[in-house]
């Protein structure tokens, strides 16, 4: 259906899309991008990011968090694993284990648990869009 062109620049343009849970915004439920995601809110489930995720200061997550790089300063609840450079600010509150390449501590951090660094995280999959999905069973139908 599309070139490998084609689909090369369809994934360069999704990468760098922005998606922002707002502040007065709760999610139950995981959250997956192939680009950034930006949480102002809460987010009771997972959040995996191939590009950055940003967490702002009254920003919370109870879950795990998955992406190329992280800029935190809201509260994580849960395993962090980040493939190049994690920054904590200094309102970030981390319980759970670091897993990361590089790390940025900046003063007044705080975190709980169990720190790897120098990891060269695995590839990053992202679940493929529904509408991926439902073409790949109409193709085999």
């Amino acid at each position: 259906m599309f070139t490998s062109k084609e689909e090369k620049r369809a994934t360069e343009e999704q990468s760098n899309t922005s998606n922002i849970i707002g502040k007065d915004t709760t999610l139950e439920g995981s959250i997956e991008s192939i680009g950034n995601i930006r949480i102002e809110g809460k987010i009771f489930g997972h959040a995996k990011a191939k590009a950055k995720l940003v967490m702002g200061v009254d920003a919370i997550l109870d879950g795990n968090v998955t992406a190329r790089t992280a800029e935190i300063a809201g509260t994580i609840k849960g395993n962090i694993e980040i493939s190049e450079l994690l920054i904590l600010k200094p309102t970030a509150v981390i319980n759970g284990d670091i897993l990361t390449n590089k790390l940025v501590v900046e003063p007044g951090a705080t975190f709980n648990g169990g720190c790897k660094m120098g990891h060269l995280a695995k590839e990053i999959e992202i679940g493929k869009p529904l509408s991926q999905t439902r073409e790949a069973a109409i193709k085999r139908a």
